[in-house]
């Protein structure tokens, strides 16, 4: 629903949620894959993401909200201003993280945040994609500390609040190519460096 006026999601809808990405997880695990790649399709979800960021941050919305799918500056400050009117709203608490992701997130979000849970009981590593992946790993590692230790970051989006909640998270990017994009493509573009450095580990030969 409209965050800006009510709850994005009731706390039960975004359970639901999680519990459908943590399914997603075993599925692919049990299936046999042995890394994961997180990603999403939508539009507006910089602007939920950015919500949840400057909140779990505790950053001013208008230091980190950017252009999303390509808004101008009046688009940016009507972004902001949406934002800030859905915090004051809503007076999500950080320390309450699912209240966060219900007030001010979307199901794409919350089945992010799922589906990080369930890599991290599966023993999977999750390479993350761009700022709405960023904004699901600092709801998931609030929730389940432990998944932060499942989650590789690919690249450096030109989105202000992923560089925020990438430092949240103690993480820096891998790839620095100027994306400013989402759709898992930041996600996949990590794994020829990684099958590179598999690689080198494997089969390079001694010096000397």
């Amino acid at each position: 629903k409209n965050m800006a006026k009510e709850p994005a999601m009731s706390e039960e809808q975004a359970l639901a949620a999680i519990r459908v990405g943590r399914q997603k997880a075993k599925e692919l695990k049990a299936a046999g894959y042995d890394i994961l790649s997180a990603g999403e399709m939508g539009i507006g979800n910089t602007t939920t993401s950015t919500a949840i960021i400057s909140v779990m941050c505790g950053v001013e919305p208008n230091k980190i909200t950017g252009i999303g799918a390509g808004v101008g500056d009046g688009g940016v400050r009507h972004k902001t201003q949406v934002i800030e009117r859905a915090i004051a709203l809503h007076r999500p608490n950080r320390e309450e993280p699912l209240a966060v992701l219900a007030a001010l997130g979307g199901f794409d979000i919350a089945a992010l945040c799922g589906f990080y849970i369930g890599a991290a009981e599966e023993g999977l590593p999750v390479i993350m994609d761009g700022v709405i992946s960023a904004a699901a790993a600092l709801v998931a590692t609030a929730l389940v500390p432990r998944v932060g230790g499942c989650l590789l970051p690919s690249h450096g989006s030109k989105e202000p609040a992923a560089a925020v909640a990438l430092f949240a998270l103690h993480m820096s990017p891998i790839l620095d190519a100027g994306f400013c994009l989402g759709e898992g493509t930041g996600a996949l573009a990590l794994y020829p460096l990684l099958e590179m450095g598999l690689s080198v580990y494997r089969e390079m030969g001694a010096l000397g």
